[in-house]
């Protein structure tokens, strides 16, 4: 059994972003040699993570010091700063193998997201690459999911700038103009309270590039112009930020800058393979140049 929380150890500060620790996966296999399984796909969802831009994704030597013990979820979130907490199994029965995670909120230890994989185990490395990509690509919107969630309960007085960024993006799904306008103005305050988070930049271009694409509330030339400054003000903020480069992306295509938007898009890609809105722009890029078989293979991973 796991011991309580120590009263001596204060608990680290949670960082703006929503951060997440992967623990060493179970081998319930009962096989030393299958140990190498359950921690390659603990190590590869660890480093498929951190390419996302909006987690704070603990290292791999501070998820691994947890390994072979009872954890207490609420214990590793006080212990390592970190919202939200991931942990699964690994077993193999023959030439099957069948691995399960679930994802849970470390304060409250709510299970925020869970699933069971099972596969065939005719090559073990393409197999660890497909639960790999399919369990990071599960937890990713989980997660987003859940941070708009926690936005939307908290008054607007107490949010800060990822707060209200959240908030931001939360009307903007709402899709019509009035949340549009909504989500403009949490976007502009998450500026006003932090003008190095890039998020802020890139959410407030896409929503200015909608009012005007979309719902005819802004001047269409004014709002390009105007998403391009933001969008290249979020990438120099943070060059890595796959997401400020996508919108960056998205603000050249609207000004017909191509093969500048075609740039942006693949840096995104190579820095976070698995964001979805960047696979969308570049089929729709396909699309637009005549590639229709790979442009449709495009949406369908997007």
């Amino acid at each position: 059994m796991a011991e309580g929380i120590s009263t001596a150890q204060p608990a680290l500060a949670l960082p703006d972003k929503p951060s997440v620790a992967v623990l060493p996966f179970t081998n319930m296999s009962g096989d030393p040699d299958q140990e190498f399984v359950s921690d390659g796909i603990a190590e590869d969802v660890i480093t498929a993570l951190s390419r996302y831009p909006s987690l704070f994704v603990i290292a791999r030597n501070s998820c691994f010091t947890y390994k072979g013990r009872a954890v207490d979820i609420k214990q590793v979130g006080h212990e390592l700063g970190v919202r939200y907490v991931l942990e699964g199994s690994v077993r193999k029965a023959g030439n099957r193998i069948r691995v399960t995670a679930q994802l849970v909120e470390g304060e409250t230890s709510n299970h925020v997201w869970a699933q069971r994989y099972d596969r065939d185990l005719a090559d073990i490395f393409a197999v660890q690459d497909e639960i790999t990509e399919a369990v990071t690509v599960a937890i990713a919107p989980a997660i987003a999911n859940a941070e708009l969630q926690r936005a939307v309960r908290r008054p607007p007085e107490s949010l800060d700038a990822w707060a209200a960024y959240q908030r931001g993006l939360w009307h903007l799904s709402e899709a019509n103009q009035d949340d549009n306008a909504t989500a403009q103005r949490f976007f502009q305050r998450a500026i006003d309270l932090d003008r190095t988070f890039a998020g802020g930049y890139s959410g407030l271009a896409l929503a200015q590039l909608q009012a005007a694409a979309v719902y005819q509330k802004l001047d269409l030339l004014e709002a390009q112009t105007s998403a391009e400054t933001l969008a290249r003000r979020a990438v120099a903020l943070d060059g890595a930020d796959a997401e400020a480069r996508s919108c960056l992306g998205w603000a050249l295509q609207a000004r017909g800058e191509l093969e500048g938007a075609l740039a942006e898009i693949e840096r995104a890609l190579v820095m976070s393979p698995n964001l979805a809105v960047a696979h969308g722009q570049r089929a729709q890029r396909l699309s637009s140049g005549g590639g229709q078989r790979r442009a449709s293979r495009r949406s369908r991973r997007a």
